[in-house]
Protein backbone atom coordinates (compact mmCIF):
# COMPACT_ATOMS: atom_id res chain seq x y z
CA UNK A 1 0.00 0.00 0.00
CA UNK A 2 1.76 3.49 -0.93
CA UNK A 3 1.32 6.53 1.34
CA UNK A 4 -1.21 8.02 -0.52
CA UNK A 5 -3.77 4.80 -0.36
CA UNK A 6 -2.72 4.27 3.29
CA UNK A 7 -3.39 8.30 4.47
CA UNK A 8 -6.49 7.91 2.42
CA UNK A 9 -7.66 4.72 4.46
CA UNK A 10 -6.19 6.49 7.76
CA UNK A 11 -8.50 9.47 7.24
CA UNK A 12 -11.70 7.28 6.74
CA UNK A 13 -11.47 5.37 9.51
CA UNK A 14 -10.52 7.93 11.66
CA UNK A 15 -13.75 10.15 10.42
CA UNK A 16 -15.55 7.12 11.16
CA UNK A 17 -14.30 7.05 14.52
CA UNK A 18 -15.05 10.38 15.64
CA UNK A 19 -18.26 10.72 14.09
CA UNK A 20 -19.44 7.99 16.69
CA UNK A 21 -17.47 9.49 19.12
CA UNK A 22 -19.22 12.87 18.77
CA UNK A 23 -22.52 11.34 19.72
CA UNK A 24 -21.50 10.72 23.14
CA UNK A 25 -19.92 13.59 23.75
CA UNK A 26 -20.79 16.77 26.29
CA UNK A 27 -19.04 19.54 24.64
CA UNK A 28 -21.29 22.47 24.63
CA UNK A 29 -20.80 25.52 26.15
CA UNK A 30 -20.72 24.74 30.20
CA UNK A 31 -23.72 27.08 32.43
CA UNK A 32 -23.99 27.62 35.66
CA UNK A 33 -26.72 25.19 37.66
CA UNK A 34 -28.04 26.63 40.30
CA UNK A 35 -27.71 24.54 43.24
CA UNK A 36 -31.37 24.09 43.76
CA UNK A 37 -32.13 22.43 40.57
CA UNK A 38 -29.07 20.01 40.15
CA UNK A 39 -30.89 16.70 40.61
CA UNK A 40 -29.59 12.79 39.77
CA UNK A 41 -31.30 11.26 36.56
CA UNK A 42 -33.68 9.42 37.48
CA UNK A 43 -33.07 5.63 37.61
CA UNK A 44 -35.70 2.61 37.55
CA UNK A 45 -34.77 0.23 40.67
CA UNK A 46 -31.94 1.47 41.46
CA UNK A 47 -31.03 3.80 44.60
CA UNK A 48 -28.35 6.44 44.81
CA UNK A 49 -25.61 5.22 47.01
CA UNK A 50 -23.02 8.23 46.92
CA UNK A 51 -23.00 11.57 45.87
CA UNK A 52 -19.41 12.96 44.97
CA UNK A 53 -17.61 16.03 43.53
CA UNK A 54 -14.77 15.47 40.86
CA UNK A 55 -12.65 18.59 41.41
CA UNK A 56 -9.62 18.37 38.71
CA UNK A 57 -7.00 20.69 37.75
CA UNK A 58 -7.55 23.22 40.85
CA UNK A 59 -3.53 24.88 39.61
CA UNK A 60 -3.74 26.89 42.83
CA UNK A 61 -1.25 29.81 43.62
CA UNK A 62 -1.31 33.43 45.49
CA UNK A 63 -1.44 34.97 41.59
CA UNK A 64 -4.96 35.56 39.54
CA UNK A 65 -7.15 35.19 42.86
CA UNK A 66 -6.53 31.60 42.55
CA UNK A 67 -7.57 31.34 46.26
CA UNK A 68 -10.60 33.19 46.02
CA UNK A 69 -11.67 30.81 42.72
CA UNK A 70 -10.51 27.30 45.17
CA UNK A 71 -12.50 28.86 47.95
CA UNK A 72 -15.35 29.90 45.83
CA UNK A 73 -16.04 26.36 44.28
CA UNK A 74 -15.22 24.73 47.71
CA UNK A 75 -18.46 26.64 48.82
CA UNK A 76 -20.32 26.19 45.58
CA UNK A 77 -20.08 21.88 46.10
CA UNK A 78 -20.48 22.57 50.34
CA UNK A 79 -23.58 25.36 49.59
CA UNK A 80 -25.68 22.31 47.55
CA UNK A 81 -28.92 21.36 49.44
CA UNK A 82 -27.86 18.21 48.28
CA UNK A 83 -24.20 18.14 49.11
CA UNK A 84 -21.69 15.20 48.42
CA UNK A 85 -20.84 13.61 50.98
CA UNK A 86 -16.80 12.64 48.82
CA UNK A 87 -14.83 15.01 47.32
CA UNK A 88 -12.15 13.70 44.72
CA UNK A 89 -9.41 15.92 43.43
CA UNK A 90 -7.84 14.80 39.96
CA UNK A 91 -4.22 16.27 40.02
CA UNK A 92 -2.96 19.04 38.62
CA UNK A 93 -3.55 20.72 42.85
CA UNK A 94 -0.76 23.33 41.97
CA UNK A 95 -0.03 25.64 39.52
CA UNK A 96 3.28 23.73 39.25
CA UNK A 97 5.88 22.61 40.83
CA UNK A 98 7.61 20.25 37.70
CA UNK A 99 10.15 23.19 36.91
CA UNK A 100 9.91 24.93 40.03
CA UNK A 101 12.20 25.63 43.10
CA UNK A 102 11.54 24.71 46.85
CA UNK A 103 10.58 28.22 47.92
CA UNK A 104 7.75 28.58 45.38
CA UNK A 105 6.99 25.11 45.71
CA UNK A 106 6.13 25.14 49.10
CA UNK A 107 4.29 28.42 48.94
CA UNK A 108 1.51 26.73 46.67
CA UNK A 109 1.32 23.40 48.67
CA UNK A 110 0.95 25.91 51.96
CA UNK A 111 -2.06 28.06 50.40
CA UNK A 112 -3.44 24.80 49.18
CA UNK A 113 -3.46 23.40 52.64
CA UNK A 114 -4.57 26.11 53.81
CA UNK A 115 -7.65 26.67 52.36
CA UNK A 116 -8.68 23.04 52.82
CA UNK A 117 -8.34 23.12 56.12
CA UNK A 118 -10.72 26.08 56.76
CA UNK A 119 -12.76 25.76 53.61
CA UNK A 120 -13.28 21.97 53.56
CA UNK A 121 -15.44 19.84 55.71
CA UNK A 122 -16.28 16.79 52.85
CA UNK A 123 -13.67 14.17 53.47
CA UNK A 124 -11.24 14.17 50.19
CA UNK A 125 -9.12 11.35 48.05
CA UNK A 126 -6.05 12.59 45.68
CA UNK A 127 -4.36 11.38 42.64
CA UNK A 128 -1.43 13.06 41.28
CA UNK A 129 -0.99 15.20 38.52
CA UNK A 130 2.07 16.25 36.01
CA UNK A 131 1.99 19.85 37.41
CA UNK A 132 2.48 18.63 41.25
CA UNK A 133 5.33 16.56 40.93
CA UNK A 134 8.16 18.15 41.92
CA UNK A 135 11.36 18.82 40.07
CA UNK A 136 11.44 16.55 37.42
CA UNK A 137 12.77 19.56 35.36
CA UNK A 138 16.17 19.89 37.53
CA UNK A 139 17.27 22.90 35.51
CA UNK A 140 14.28 25.37 35.90
CA UNK A 141 13.53 23.60 39.56
CA UNK A 142 16.74 23.99 40.46
CA UNK A 143 17.03 20.64 41.93
CA UNK A 144 19.29 17.63 41.52
CA UNK A 145 17.10 14.25 42.23
CA UNK A 146 18.64 13.63 45.72
CA UNK A 147 15.81 16.05 47.45
CA UNK A 148 14.46 13.30 50.85
CA UNK A 149 10.83 14.49 48.74
CA UNK A 150 12.03 15.20 45.21
CA UNK A 151 9.39 14.19 42.11
CA UNK A 152 6.02 12.63 43.75
CA UNK A 153 7.03 11.86 47.24
CA UNK A 154 6.47 15.75 47.41
CA UNK A 155 2.38 15.16 45.91
CA UNK A 156 2.27 11.88 48.66
CA UNK A 157 3.12 13.67 51.62
CA UNK A 158 1.66 17.37 50.97
CA UNK A 159 -2.00 15.09 49.47
CA UNK A 160 -1.50 13.37 52.25
CA UNK A 161 -2.28 9.81 50.31
CA UNK A 162 -1.26 6.48 51.11
CA UNK A 163 1.16 6.23 48.01
CA UNK A 164 1.36 7.82 44.43
CA UNK A 165 -1.50 5.13 43.03
CA UNK A 166 -4.03 3.20 45.30
CA UNK A 167 -7.43 2.14 45.77
CA UNK A 168 -10.48 2.16 48.79
CA UNK A 169 -13.67 0.90 48.71
CA UNK A 170 -16.82 2.80 49.81
CA UNK A 171 -20.76 2.94 50.01
CA UNK A 172 -20.09 -0.77 47.71
CA UNK A 173 -17.95 0.72 45.08
CA UNK A 174 -14.58 0.27 44.40
CA UNK A 175 -12.02 3.03 43.45
CA UNK A 176 -9.05 3.27 41.94
CA UNK A 177 -6.56 6.52 42.27
CA UNK A 178 -4.04 5.92 38.95
CA UNK A 179 -0.48 8.25 38.29
CA UNK A 180 -0.84 8.36 34.98
CA UNK A 181 2.44 10.33 34.63
CA UNK A 182 5.04 8.55 33.90
CA UNK A 183 9.02 10.19 32.72
CA UNK A 184 9.92 10.21 29.39
CA UNK A 185 13.41 9.54 30.38
CA UNK A 186 15.11 13.09 30.00
CA UNK A 187 13.26 16.23 31.84
CA UNK A 188 9.41 15.42 30.60
CA UNK A 189 6.81 12.99 31.28
CA UNK A 190 4.31 11.27 28.72
CA UNK A 191 1.09 9.49 29.87
CA UNK A 192 0.92 6.11 30.90
CA UNK A 193 1.62 3.84 33.47
CA UNK A 194 4.65 2.18 34.65
CA UNK A 195 4.93 -1.37 34.08
CA UNK A 196 4.52 -1.72 38.34
CA UNK A 197 1.28 -0.13 38.63
CA UNK A 198 -0.13 -2.05 35.77
CA UNK A 199 0.73 -5.03 37.11
CA UNK A 200 -0.90 -3.94 40.48
CA UNK A 201 -3.56 -2.40 39.02
CA UNK A 202 -4.75 -5.83 37.42
CA UNK A 203 -4.18 -7.74 40.54
CA UNK A 204 -6.43 -5.29 42.11
CA UNK A 205 -8.72 -5.34 39.73
CA UNK A 206 -8.87 -9.36 40.03
CA UNK A 207 -9.32 -9.40 43.64
CA UNK A 208 -12.41 -7.04 43.18
CA UNK A 209 -15.85 -8.69 43.78
CA UNK A 210 -17.26 -8.86 40.31
CA UNK A 211 -20.76 -7.44 42.47
CA UNK A 212 -19.12 -4.56 43.22
CA UNK A 213 -19.07 -1.50 40.10
CA UNK A 214 -15.34 0.31 40.17
CA UNK A 215 -14.51 3.77 39.40
CA UNK A 216 -11.06 4.92 38.36
CA UNK A 217 -9.45 8.49 38.57
CA UNK A 218 -6.79 9.53 36.47
CA UNK A 219 -5.34 12.62 35.46
CA UNK A 220 -4.39 12.41 32.35
CA UNK A 221 -7.27 10.90 30.22
CA UNK A 222 -7.55 7.57 29.64
CA UNK A 223 -9.38 7.64 26.53
CA UNK A 224 -10.68 11.50 25.47
CA UNK A 225 -11.96 12.99 21.94
CA UNK A 226 -11.35 16.70 23.37
CA UNK A 227 -8.03 15.39 23.05
CA UNK A 228 -8.19 15.97 19.07
CA UNK A 229 -9.25 19.46 19.78
CA UNK A 230 -6.29 20.78 21.14
CA UNK A 231 -4.06 20.71 18.69
CA UNK A 232 -2.88 22.20 15.29
CA UNK A 233 -4.16 19.88 12.55
CA UNK A 234 -5.30 22.49 10.69
CA UNK A 235 -1.50 23.78 10.11
CA UNK A 236 -0.16 20.32 10.28
CA UNK A 237 -2.80 18.55 8.20
CA UNK A 238 -2.88 15.99 10.43
CA UNK A 239 -4.46 14.85 13.49
CA UNK A 240 -1.61 14.67 16.51
CA UNK A 241 -2.54 13.53 19.75
CA UNK A 242 1.01 13.87 21.73
CA UNK A 243 1.71 11.38 24.61
CA UNK A 244 1.56 13.59 27.14
CA UNK A 245 -2.24 14.76 26.56
CA UNK A 246 -3.77 11.21 26.61
CA UNK A 247 -2.52 7.91 28.30
CA UNK A 248 0.15 6.35 25.35
CA UNK A 249 -0.87 2.83 26.13
CA UNK A 250 -4.96 3.29 26.03
CA UNK A 251 -4.79 0.35 24.14
CA UNK A 252 -3.59 -2.14 26.96
CA UNK A 253 -6.02 -0.63 29.84
CA UNK A 254 -9.18 -0.60 27.06
CA UNK A 255 -8.15 -4.76 26.94
CA UNK A 256 -7.73 -5.01 30.63
CA UNK A 257 -11.07 -3.27 31.43
CA UNK A 258 -13.10 -6.02 29.04
CA UNK A 259 -11.72 -8.65 31.34
CA UNK A 260 -13.36 -6.84 34.36
CA UNK A 261 -17.15 -5.54 33.37
CA UNK A 262 -17.24 -3.95 36.77
CA UNK A 263 -15.15 -1.28 35.50
CA UNK A 264 -17.66 1.24 34.87
CA UNK A 265 -16.23 5.08 34.92
CA UNK A 266 -12.44 6.62 34.20
CA UNK A 267 -12.76 9.82 35.41
CA UNK A 268 -9.53 12.03 34.33
CA UNK A 269 -9.10 16.09 34.22
CA UNK A 270 -5.48 17.40 32.04
CA UNK A 271 -7.00 18.97 28.96
CA UNK A 272 -8.84 21.27 30.68
CA UNK A 273 -11.89 20.32 28.64
CA UNK A 274 -15.30 18.57 29.01
CA UNK A 275 -15.92 15.30 26.86
CA UNK A 276 -17.53 11.61 27.56
CA UNK A 277 -16.71 8.53 25.56
CA UNK A 278 -18.69 5.55 25.84
CA UNK A 279 -16.29 2.74 24.91
CA UNK A 280 -16.69 -1.19 25.29
CA UNK A 281 -19.31 -0.67 28.81
CA UNK A 282 -16.81 1.82 30.26
CA UNK A 283 -17.48 5.66 29.95
CA UNK A 284 -14.83 7.85 29.79
CA UNK A 285 -15.12 11.62 31.18
CA UNK A 286 -12.94 14.40 30.75
CA UNK A 287 -14.21 16.76 33.36
CA UNK A 288 -13.05 20.19 32.99
CA UNK A 289 -10.87 21.92 35.31
CA UNK A 290 -11.63 24.06 38.13
CA UNK A 291 -9.77 26.71 36.63
CA UNK A 292 -10.67 26.58 33.33
CA UNK A 293 -8.02 28.78 31.48
CA UNK A 294 -5.72 28.77 34.43
CA UNK A 295 -7.37 31.36 36.28
CA UNK A 296 -7.72 33.59 33.56
CA UNK A 297 -11.69 33.10 32.06
CA UNK A 298 -12.89 30.27 30.06
CA UNK A 299 -10.77 27.39 28.20
CA UNK A 300 -12.31 26.90 25.11
CA UNK A 301 -15.64 25.40 25.82
CA UNK A 302 -15.15 24.91 29.66
CA UNK A 303 -15.76 27.28 32.44
CA UNK A 304 -14.28 27.01 35.73
CA UNK A 305 -16.37 24.30 37.51
CA UNK A 306 -16.51 20.72 38.42
CA UNK A 307 -18.01 17.00 37.80
CA UNK A 308 -20.83 16.26 40.31
CA UNK A 309 -21.94 12.52 39.97
CA UNK A 310 -23.92 10.36 41.67
CA UNK A 311 -23.43 6.59 41.76
CA UNK A 312 -25.88 4.15 42.04
CA UNK A 313 -26.08 0.45 43.91
CA UNK A 314 -26.79 -1.29 40.31
CA UNK A 315 -23.21 0.13 39.20
CA UNK A 316 -25.05 3.16 37.15
CA UNK A 317 -24.44 7.01 37.66
CA UNK A 318 -25.35 10.23 36.66
CA UNK A 319 -22.85 13.00 35.88
CA UNK A 320 -23.06 16.42 35.28
CA UNK A 321 -20.56 19.52 35.70
CA UNK A 322 -21.20 22.17 37.32
CA UNK A 323 -20.05 25.76 36.89
CA UNK A 324 -19.34 27.77 40.24
CA UNK A 325 -19.43 32.05 40.65
CA UNK A 326 -16.32 33.06 39.69
CA UNK A 327 -15.20 36.47 38.45
CA UNK A 328 -11.41 36.64 36.89
CA UNK A 329 -9.23 39.15 37.97
CA UNK A 330 -9.14 41.72 35.27
CA UNK A 331 -6.45 41.99 32.59
CA UNK A 332 -4.17 45.19 33.63
CA UNK A 333 -4.59 48.01 31.14
CA UNK A 334 -2.04 47.97 28.42
CA UNK A 335 -0.17 51.45 28.29
CA UNK A 336 -0.85 53.18 24.96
Amino acid sequence: MDQTQYTELTRRKFVGVVGSALAVLGLTKTSIVRADKVRPAPRKQARRILRLAHMTDIHVQPERWADKGLTACLRHIQDLKDRPSLILTGGDTVMDSFGQDEQRTSTQWNLYRSILKSECSVPVRSCIGNHDVWGWNRKDSKTTGDEPLWGKKRAVHELNIPDRFYSFDQAGWHFIMLDATSSDGRDGYVARLDDEQFDWLSRDLARTPVSSPVLVVSHEPILSAAAFFDGDNEESGDWKVPAAWMCIDARRLKDLFKDHPNVKLCLSGHLHLVDRVDYCGVSYICDGAVCAGWWKGDYQECDEGYGLIDLYDDGSFAHQYVSFDWTPMPEPEKKT
